[in-house]
């Protein structure tokens, strides 16, 4: 069967994570949603997702298709009816489609003419951006049992401090010696050639993924994954680095969500808890206003490539959008547009041209190639957001 992943009505909710990637793509837990799909599902996946988005990201339309819902996190259950669906049969959760087996060109899908299934069972489904922190502590247990189920781990080496060894798991040539590694409030996943300097102290549930490092002393409380070839150290709550991200220094970052090559300057803090204790808002794409959260703890969200300067200071619900530059004391405004460049005294336009020359060096580094599908992909967003920027 082919499965195609696609973005759903939550998309622009997900912004400004969303405008350099597709929902499929967010990481959350362990994995990304695509990985997780692909490993209940045995198989792999291609995307639906924005025109701009899909020279990078194709979608392989076949005679027939499974489509799936990116938004929706997969279980056993769920999984079982994706896998028994006929043709013309589509999975609800309410209002919601959550899959459909469909022969149709997208253009031709009508679900007045489908048979509705309806899936009672709780699930995990992300809505929004505070969802990618707020859930990560279940998505991290689920992950858990799906990547560790019938293995073993490698052995924790007799040097360090651990609270329930049981719920920790440690992947082939990871480095740990002299840290503290409480499991009893999460499991505590230590990926693949990963290191944990001496000194560090982690309370999971907490999730280090393929070739991360935790800096010297570090503390952080869970839930917290730091994504592949990402950097932390000082202190770190409830915060998910996607991918090459680095908060190497000391500084606060809680109830965060940092994307993909995003970079914290030496003692950089997020707030993450307003002053009066009230709700938190946060800039939402769509309605372009601050919206609530339901929140009373939100830090920082920080689009892919933005990069912020030592001793910068983040309001309680701050949105950075994708390749802005911030430095400079006092607090920059809670909602920085993709493509700024400044801070507290003011933004100018942080043009493609210099955005472009530091992605290269900062990719280079990590030997990974700035391609051409990456320029027209933040090209398009520095059009998309022009809007939104003072000129």
């Amino acid at each position: 069967m082919n499965y195609i992943l696609f973005d759903g009505p939550s998309r622009n909710n997900l912004l400004p994570f969303t405008y350099t990637r597709p929902v499929a793509d967010i990481r959350i837990g362990i994995l990304t949603i695509r990985e997780k799909w692909e490993t209940f599902l045995d198989s792999t996946t291609t995307t639906l997702t924005e025109d701009y988005l899909s020279d990078k990201y194709p979608m392989v339309e076949m005679d027939e298709n499974i489509m799936i819902n990116a938004s929706y996190l997969p279980n056993l259950e769920l999984v079982e009816m994706i896998k028994n669906l006929k043709e013309n049969q589509a999975i609800f959760k309410g209002e919601d489609v959550i899959a459909f087996f469909t022969k149709d060109t997208q253009e031709d899908v009508n679900f007045e003419t489908y048979e509705a299934l309806e899936y009672h069972d709780d699930i995990l489904k992300i809505e929004h951006t505070w969802d990618i922190f707020s859930k990560n502590g279940d998505a991290i247990q689920d992950d858990f049992n799906l990547l560790t189920e019938g293995r073993k781990s490698k052995p924790i080496p007799p040097t360090n401090n651990v609270i329930d060894p049981e719920n920790i798991f440690i992947e082939a040539g990871a480095k740990l010696e002299f840290t503290t590694l409480n499991a009893s409030t999460g499991p505590i996943y230590i990926g693949k050639d990963t290191e944990i300097m001496e000194g560090s102290i982690i309370r999971g549930p907490f999730a280090l993924c393929e070739g991360g490092t935790v800096k010297l002393g570090a503390k952080i409380y869970g839930p917290t994954t730091i994504g592949p070839y990402s950097k932390i150290g000082g202190e770190v709550n409830n915060s998910v680095l996607f991918a090459y991200s680095n908060k190497g220094h000391d500084g606060f970052l809680g109830n965060s969500v940092l994307g993909e090559w995003c970079n914290l300057g030496a003692d950089t803090n997020t707030s993450n808890l307003k002053n009066n204790y009230e709700e938190v808002r946060l800039w939402d794409y769509q309605t372009e206003s601050f919206a609530k959260t339901g929140l009373q703890f939100c830090g920082l969200m920080m689009g892919d490539h933005s990069k912020c300067g030592i001793n910068t200071m983040f309001n309680t619900g701050t949105v950075v959008g994708v390749s802005a530059n911030i430095f400079g004391s006092g607090f920059p405004r809670n909602f920085v547009p993709s493509f700024s460049w400044g801070g507290n005294s003011g933004f100018t336009t942080y043009l493609t041209k210099k955005a472009f020359e530091v992605a290269e060096k900062v990719m280079d580094r990590r030997h990974i190639e700035f391609t051409e599908q990456d320029k027209a992909i933040l090209e398009h967003v520095f059009e998309e957001t022009k809007k939104y920027r003072r000129e």
